[in-house]
């Protein structure tokens, strides 16, 4: 199967479900520094208005009633005191709590001359790069942070996939960093699914069909296993069901 087959038969079947997953699961992902209180304007745990629905992986959430204003009055108090940790942080985080992350990105770099050594600014940093698209740089800044802490499977995961969306994406990188982030944690689920995904479009079958049945044991009941399996068989593999019984590829 040629690359552009193996693209829309794997990314076509699971982008808008494992990528999706892939951003709203990761323990790193995106809002910046949990040390820093989200500005919720009356919104639930998940930035959702008390009581909404759940909406479905990858929706676009709308803002609560108040929240421009929450953040335009945190971007006014980080402005007025340009040395204030504290001041940069809440105003990026609201900004990333929108979606607008250049301008989050403007006081997480301020931030990180603030305090050149915090590591979650520089994990933040990295996140909004890839949110914008920047995944060389948000490669440097997780791969700096990874310097502190070597052990960050959720950083290491990120990194790995700065690798994967990059244009040309460098898919055996890719690997290279979800391995190592499994040496450190065997049973991370995150990076079971990313790896099982990128090997399957990188057309390493049995690889693929490995790392699945990793996912299974891990957890059986992970939404995405079904879509992991239709990816491989779509792409010419089989792969277990579960009952331990193999499937024809389609």
């Amino acid at each position: 199967m040629t690359k552009e087959n193996v693209l829309f038969s794997i990314i076509g079947v699971l982008l808008g479900f494992i990528v999706g997953f892939i951003f709203a699961n990761s323990v790193n992902q995106r809002v910046p520094s949990t040390s820093v209180p989200a500005m919720t304007a009356g919104a639930g745990a998940d930035g959702l208005p008390l009581n909404h629905p759940q909406l479905p992986v990858n929706a676009v959430k709308e803002q609560p009633p108040g929240m421009q204003t929450a953040v335009d009055d945190a971007a006014k108090q980080a402005k007025a005191a340009p040395n204030s940790f504290d001041a940069q942080m809440r105003a990026a985080s609201g900004y990333a709590q929108i979606n607008r992350y250049d301008e989050a990105l403007d006081y997480l770099l301020r931030a990180n001359e603030l305090r050149p050594d915090d590591y979650e600014v520089v994990v933040q940093l990295g996140n909004a790069n890839f949110e914008l698209g920047r995944f060389e740089a948000a490669e440097r800044w997780y791969a700096a942070a990874l310097v502190k802490k070597p052990e960050d499977v959720n950083v290491r995961t990120d990194l790995g996939l700065t690798f994967y969306f990059r244009k040309p994406n460098d898919i055996d990188r890719a690997i290279q960093e979800f391995r190592r982030s499994l040496q450190y944690d065997p049973h991370h689920e995150l990076t079971l699914q990313n790896i099982t995904a990128v090997l399957t479009d990188k057309g390493d079958m049995s690889e693929a069909q490995a790392t699945l049945a990793r996912l299974e044991q891990v957890n059986p009941t992970n939404p995405v296993i079904r879509k992991l399996r239709e990816g491989i068989e779509a792409s010419g593999g089989r792969a277990s069901a579960p009952g331990g019984t193999s499937n024809p590829a389609r």
